[in-house]
């Protein structure tokens, strides 16, 4: 007897990875949006967890732009039940922060994440390696550095919700193999018409959205220049920029630990370091820390560029004192060779 598909033996046996090594009686959240992806996983993951002793839970997200939305995701939460998966629509209201693409993401990983808490679940997400390719090339086109061009993680913690573990096991498959499950499987999905070039979210100048642009017109060009290996090359050079990062990242969390002192004040974080002794180090750690320090402090990190980073490693490394670099949030202070960083409000005694 043959077996099955290759497409849906790999997403099989990416499941059941992670599924044996969360354990027998492991609480699971599947983010199922409707689309080919998170149904491949979806079915791929009530197909595995009975055999892993694995319970599964999942939650379909409204984003509400469009008036067919919350139908469409009943229909979904339909066909999730008749997988045996219990399941439930949650409403979200979007905020301003990020443009459209963002402030969606945002509202939904908060959704997801606050139903994670809830049940004790780890979370696994749809993305794919087409999605992988799309945000490596988001980050070049941004010059943000090697920790956004290495993409997104296979597994750590849910954005927006820290507490919350999440897997994404299908970053090594195409989105092309994971329509192949569904096709195989005899899963429905939903055309979201928000991801195509003419869908109902633009950019602010009316351009179609970064992703919708990078997935229908910049991959296939570079796919018809370089030949059809970009997607996988593209996923190839994010998972060796996060081996690199996450050394860095561990050297970065030795200097923190030892150079950065944190005090509340006012109920709220303000970060702490010395310029002369976090000057020693590197750049590439340097600026780790900095990070890290605006998040702490409460700078709204999504709105940090690189020119925010720079000019603060520059006062850092630079000699003069009583300088002030504005943040998303807050700001940094240098004084006495020290850095502050916080809420204006928490340090504006101190920059008089």
């Amino acid at each position: 007897m043959a077996g099955p598909h290759p497409a849906v033996a790999a997403a099989r046996h990416a499941l059941t990875e992670i599924f044996t090594a969360l354990g027998p009686g492991a609480q699971v959240l599947l983010a199922v949006s409707g689309g080919a992806d998170s149904m491949a996983l979806a079915d791929t993951a009530a197909w595995v967890a009975p055999r892993c002793g694995i319970q599964l839970q999942a939650i379909t997200v409204d984003h509400g732009i469009r008036p067919e939305s919350r139908a469409e995701a009943e229909t979904v939460c339909a066909w999730l039940t008749e997988m045996g998966i219990p399941a439930q629509v949650v409403s979200i209201e979007l905020g301003e922060d990020g443009g459209p693409e963002g402030a969606a993401r945002i509202a939904r990983y908060r959704a997801i994440g606050e139903l994670a808490t809830k049940l004790s679940a780890a979370v696994l997400l749809g993305h794919n390696a087409d999605d992988q390719a799309e945000t490596v090339l988001l980050g070049l086109g941004r010059g943000s550095g090697a920790r956004s061009i290495a993409g997104m993680s296979p597994a750590g913690k849910l954005p927006e919700c820290p507490e919350v573990t999440m897997y994404r096991p299908l970053l090594g498959l195409r989105s092309a193999e994971l329509r192949t499950v569904c096709q195989e499987r005899a899963v429905p999905w939903v055309e979201d018409p928000s991801n195509m070039l003419d869908g109902p979210w633009r950019a602010a100048d009316g351009s179609p959205l970064r992703r919708s642009a990078l997935r229908h017109r910049v991959i296939p060009a570079l796919e018809e220049a370089l030949g059809p290996g970009v997607v996988p090359a593209l996923a190839r050079t994010a998972a060796m920029l996060q081996a690199d990062n996450e050394v860095l990242s561990s050297l970065a969390e030795q200097v923190w630990e030892t150079l950065v002192r944190v005090e509340e004040r006012a109920g709220r974080s303000v970060v702490v370091i010395s310029c002369a002794e976090l000057g020693k180090h590197p750049q590439a750690l340097r600026t780790r820390i900095l990070y890290r320090a605006f998040e702490v402090g409460g700078a709204k990190t999504g709105q940090i560029v690189n020119w925010h980073v720079m000019a603060v490693d520059s006062v850092v490394t630079g000699r003069d004192n009583r300088l002030r670099i504005d943040l998303p949030g807050a700001i940094a202070w240098r004084d006495q060779n020290q850095l502050t960083i916080g809420a204006a409000e928490l340090i504006q005694m101190e920059a008089k």
